[in-house]
């Protein structure tokens, strides 16, 4: 496995939400970066509601929502007709490395800190960041992306 894209993952993830993105919106352009630069930039906005947990909802990580997004550009369907399946395991398949990893899937869960605050955002950084890594090590143990 290419140790320095999956470096390069968390490193530009965390990188994203320094700068002020959320860990959703961080989650998609690391990944448009390095895995699907045909994307428009601007799609980022789908992934904006995404964090914390559905809009501070508290529910479903922002990161882990925008991995399973990335996931689906491999192994989603494009038609009714398709099967469904190859998109739904891959998708259960990753939100379980995720919460084995860090122990849960739930924003609140995962973060217990008042949202905005210094050790929220030191913790967010570090999830954002290790979800990035995480999901380039799947897409890349899946052969869904070529070790560069």
């Amino acid at each position: 496995m290419s140790q320095d894209l999956v470096l390069e993952a968390r490193n530009k993830a965390g990188g994203y939400f320094r700068e002020g993105y959320n860990c959703s919106e961080s989650i998609f352009l690391a990944m448009r970066d390095l895995v699907a630069p045909e994307l428009d930039a601007g799609l980022v906005r789908m992934f904006t509601g995404f964090g914390g947990g559905f809009g501070h909802a508290g529910c479903v990580c922002g990161a882990l929502n925008a991995s399973v997004a990335i996931i689906g550009l491999f192994k989603g369907r494009t038609s009714n007709e398709k099967d469904r399946e190859p998109g739904y395991n891959a998708a259960h398949e990753f939100h379980d490395l995720f919460q084995d990893r860090f122990g849960g899937t739930c924003c609140r869960v995962l973060n217990p800190h008042p949202y905005d605050t210094p050790e929220h955002l030191k913790n967010c950084i570090k999830i954002t960041g290790n979800t990035g890594k995480l999901l380039m090590e799947y897409l890349i143990d899946q052969g869904l992306v070529k070790k560069e």
